[in-house]
C-alpha cells in the first residue's frame, strides 16, 4: 500500500547523464522511467520537475561572463529538452505523460496551466513540469517546491546520487551515518544542504516534507513511496 497519493519527483539533469560527461544517456533515462512506471502502477499520481545541468547550467563554467538572466533562460530551455526526452521515453514504456512548460513554446510543449495539470494527474497521467519557475534567479529545486505546493503533493522527492543526507560526506568519512529523518529546524541548525535556501524556505512555509533518496539505487523510489526506511525525510 503506497504511503502517498500524489508525489512531486525532482530529478537533476545530471542524473540523466549516467556515466557520460554530457547529454542524455539512453540506458539511464530508460531505467529511471521504469522506476517511475513501477510507482504509477501502485496508483500513485506522479509529477516530475527536471533540471538542465546535463545540457547547460546558468551558474556554471559555460556561462562565465554571461548575463545571469540570459544564462538562466538557457538553463530553462535545457530543462525543456530533458522534459521532452523524459516524456517520450515514458511513451515508449507504455505510459502517458504530458509536458507542461513555464515558458511559452507553444509549438513544442503546452503551457503550464494549473487546473489542466491537476486534471492530468487525476486521470493518471504523469505530468512533467518544464522550464523551471519561468523566472531567472530561481533554481529547479525551487520550481519543484513551487509546483509541489501548487498541485498539493504530499511530499517532494529529491532524487540524488547519495541515498539520503549524512552527518558528513560518506565518500570522505567512513564513519558518516545517514539521518533517517530530521525536521526543518534541525536541517538549518546542522547546516545540512538539502535544497537551496529559497526552495527550502518554500517547503518549510508550505509544510511540504522533503525526502532525499538515491535514484541510482535500484528500487529506491518504490521503497520511498511505500513508506519504507529509505533516504532521509525532512519534515515539520
Amino acid at each position: 500500500m503506497p504511503a502517498y497519493k500524489r508525489i512531486l519527483l525532482k530529478l537533476s539533469g545530471e542524473a540523466l547523464m549516467g556515466d557520460d560527461a554530457f547529454g542524455i544517456n539512453r540506458a539511464t533515462i530508460v531505467r529511471m522511467v521504469q522506476e517511475i512506471r513501477d510507482v504509477t502502477q501502485l496508483g500513485v499520481e506522479v509529477a516530475v520537475v527536471i533540471g538542465g545541468g546535463n545540457i547547460f547550467r546558468g551558474v556554471a563554467g559555460g556561462s562565465v561572463g554571461m548575463d545571469r538572466a540570459t544564462a538562466d533562460y538557457m538553463g530553462m530551455l535545457a530543462t525543456v529538452m530533458n522534459s521532452l526526452a523524459l516524456g517520450d521515453t515514458m511513451r515508449l514504456e507504455g505510459m502517458t505523460a504530458r509536458v507542461m512548460s513555464a515558458i511559452g513554446i507553444d509549438q513544442v510543449v503546452e503551457p503550464y496551466v494549473r487546473p489542466k495539470a491537476l486534471q492530468y494527474l487525476e486521470e493518471g497521467k504523469v505530468v512533467i513540469f518544464a522550464g523551471g519557475t519561468g523566472n531567472p534567479f530561481f533554481t529547479t529545486d525551487t520550481a519543484a517546491a513551487l509546483r509541489g505546493a501548487e498541485i498539493g503533493a504530499e511530499i517532494m522527492l529529491k532524487a540524488t546520487k547519495v541515498d539520503g543526507v549524512y552527518t558528513a560526506d560518506p565518500k570522505k568519512d567512513p564513519s558518516a551515518t545517514r539521518y533517517a529523518s530530521v525536521n526543518f529546524d534541525e536541517a538549518i541548525s546542522k547546516n545540512l544542504q538539502v535544497l537551496d535556501a529559497t526552495a527550502f524556505a518554500l517547503c518549510r512555509d508550505q509544510k511540504l516534507p522533503i525526502k532525499v533518496f538515491s535514484i541510482v539505487k535500484p528500487g529506491a523510489l518504490k521503497r520511498v513511496v511505500l513508506g519504507e526506511d529509505e533516504g532521509t525525510l525532512v519534515h515539520v
